[in-house]
């Protein structure tokens, strides 16, 4: 038996990625059906949604290793446990403990040293972004949606990336709550505050912008008033790993940029941002 798992299944997308940013990726025999980050990750095996996995597909893999996130997927997790498979569940929910389940994976796979040096250059990374929102002449009052019905506003460590990004949240005693329903907040209230700039990403179902401008009251809504909605696809920030500290943060803090008539930092241009 080899010291450390080689037959690896991710039900979610962010262990995907980590184990391929660790030179990894040759372990995962099969991923998430969300996993598109790297792109030859979309030629392993699919396995799983995020809500439901083919149980008998992944026991057919032989994995000696399950990776999958939160409460979520502890039914998912709790049944390949009864079939004999060894399930680690991360429940990560802030930019800290994402950066802490990063070196942990590597732990888990013998490559601590190698997770050590990944964490440290996101986190780098993410102090590159806070620096460059230093320029903003203010901080803009924003509103990041995460579903569009009932309204729910940003999981804490999406709130978290957009305060470094350069805007404030509208909704910041939200910060830590952990589950959806208990970010539920009242269309009139969310107007109420008044946000200045509108991040939406309906947890991989498309944005409609004429959904937002349509609600009631909300076009004296500063962000509606003056077309500052953005999309923002989930793949890059609804996910807890390296995509949400690199590719997702750029994101926003590139529209907050321009939202001030400034330029963004060639080290933090987005690769792939979602035009208005």
């Amino acid at each position: 038996m080899t010291r450390f798992p080689t037959r690896i299944v991710c039900l979610t997308e962010e262990s995907v990625e980590t184990l391929y940013l660790l030179g990894q990726g040759d372990r995962i025999v099969g991923v998430s059906g969300y996993a598109v980050r790297p792109p030859e990750a979309r030629q392993k095996p699919r396995v799983s949604a995020y809500l439901n996995a083919r149980y008998d597909r992944i026991e057919a893999l032989q994995p000696d290793l399950v990776l999958a996130f939160s409460d979520l997927q502890a039914d998912l997790g709790a049944e390949l446990v009864r079939r004999g498979l060894p399930v680690v569940t991360f429940n990560q929910r802030s930019v800290a403990e994402i950066l802490q389940t990063i070196r942990m994976t590597g732990a888990l796979v013998g490559c601590q040293h190698e997770a050590e040096r990944l964490a440290e250059r996101l986190s780098a990374d993410l102090e590159n972004v806070r620096e460059s929102a230093a320029r903003f002449p203010r901080r803009l009052r924003a509103f990041f949606e995460e579903w569009d019905d009932p309204l729910i506003s940003g999981i804490r460590w999406v709130e978290e990336l957009v305060a470094i990004a350069g805007a404030d949240p509208v909704f910041p005693e939200l910060r830590d709550a952990k589950l959806g329903r208990e970010r539920i907040v009242d269309p009139a209230e969310a107007a109420r505050r008044d946000p200045e700039v509108i991040f939406a990403s309906w947890c991989g179902k498309r944005v409609k912008k004429e959904t937002i401008r349509g609600r009631p009251g909300w076009d004296r809504v500063a962000a509606v008033r003056d077309d500052r909605i953005y999309e923002v696809k989930s793949t890059y920030i609804l996910q807890p790993g390296p995509a949400s500290l690199t590719e997702g943060v750029r994101q926003i803090h590139a529209r907050l940029a321009a939202v001030h008539g400034l330029d963004v930092d060639p080290r933090l241009i987005p690769e792939d941002i979602v035009r208005p």
